[in-house]
């Protein structure tokens, strides 16, 4: 079972429009409605393979409400914290050229005790567990420091946890040794303070999460592929992608495939390479299926290609 930990979860509105013009008044050809939330995305992606997973979420008013029918209909078990504040509504816009604009809104203030609650509902809820994953930003009423105590309080139940966050809340939860931590390109350069221009620049960089406390950095590099670095050295994988049709949930697909793979070395890394291509192949937020991968597409190598330059380099 992997549980999910989605501090500032929302509810998700993607609106089609054949192009988006300012000050016009713009026909939507499609709209959808989705759970949404890093966390929630990857227990989205879990119970779309048959996987049991629990979703742990501060929710509020009748977004939150809506939110917690929406995951249910998908098969995932919802243990809900009850928050004064209402849950965020995030807009999107996907334009038929594939370019994705976002609106997201801030979320609700958490009290003390509601940010107490949330953890304690973690406790709980982590019995049995394989897995709990940690995603996305802090609302607001939580320190940076939130992020370490829930990856402390997991340790000393015995599970291992996985953590997909950035900035501040990322470096010092570092400390606490998350058995695995998910940046991309732009928040590894951040954690390291540094350019990123070749996989070797990113494998160094991952390296230095390890020292800093990460036990394994698996870290995502876009169109350029992903590595994991950890006690046993660094591979490098890639998949190939035909049709790029949306990147929305796209390291949140990863982080799932990697977790239902065990959450560690090269096999999950191929799993997560397959479920991230399955991803940007479906449109807006839709989660890929089992029947959406192709394990043919991957490629995953120990003798990591250091020299090579970044189709995305991180300034």
């Amino acid at each position: 079972m992997i549980l999910t930990v989605t501090p500032n979860p929302s509810l998700d509105r993607t609106y089609e429009v054949p192009a988006l013009d300012r000050g016009e008044v713009i026909r939507a050809t499609g709209e959808r409605v989705d759970p949404g939330g890093k966390g929630v995305n990857v227990s989205r992606v879990v119970a779309a393979a048959g996987r049991r997973t629990v979703a742990v979420l501060p929710l509020g008013g009748a977004p939150g409400g809506l939110v917690a029918e929406l995951l249910d209909a998908q098969g995932i078990e919802v243990a809900p914290v009850p928050v004064a504040g209402v849950t965020r509504s995030n807009i999107a816009l996907a334009e038929a050229d594939g370019v994705l604009t976002k609106i997201n809104a801030p979320g609700p203030e958490l009290t003390a005790a509601e940010q107490e609650l949330l953890l304690e509902t973690v406790h709980l809820q982590a019995r049995g567990a394989d897995w709990i994953a940690c995603c996305g930003s802090l609302p607001r009423g939580l320190e940076p420091s939130w992020y370490a105590e829930l990856v402390a309080r997991a340790h000393a139940s015995g599970v291992r946890i996985a953590l997909d966050t950035s900035g501040p809340a990322l470096v010092a939860a570092l400390r606490e040794r998350p058995d695995v931590v998910k940046p991309n390109a732009e928040e590894l350069a951040e954690a390291v303070g540094r350019p990123l221009a070749t996989v070797g620049d990113a494998v160094k960089a991952a390296g230095e999460l390890r020292e800093m406390g990460a036990r394994a950095v698996l870290a995502s590099l876009g169109a350029d592929g992903q590595v994991l670095v950890d006690e046993n050295g660094a591979w490098f994988g890639t998949a190939r992608v035909d049709v790029v049709r949306s990147n929305v949930g796209a390291g949140d697909s990863s982080l799932s495939g990697f977790l239902m793979a065990g959450g560690h070395g090269p096999e999950a890394l191929a799993s997560a390479l397959a479920h991230g291509a399955a991803a940007v192949q479906t449109p807006g937020s839709v989660v890929p299926t089992p029947s959406d991968l192709d394990p043919g597409a991957v490629t995953v190598t120990a003798t990591v290609p250091v020299d090579r330059v970044l189709k995305e380099p991180v300034s």
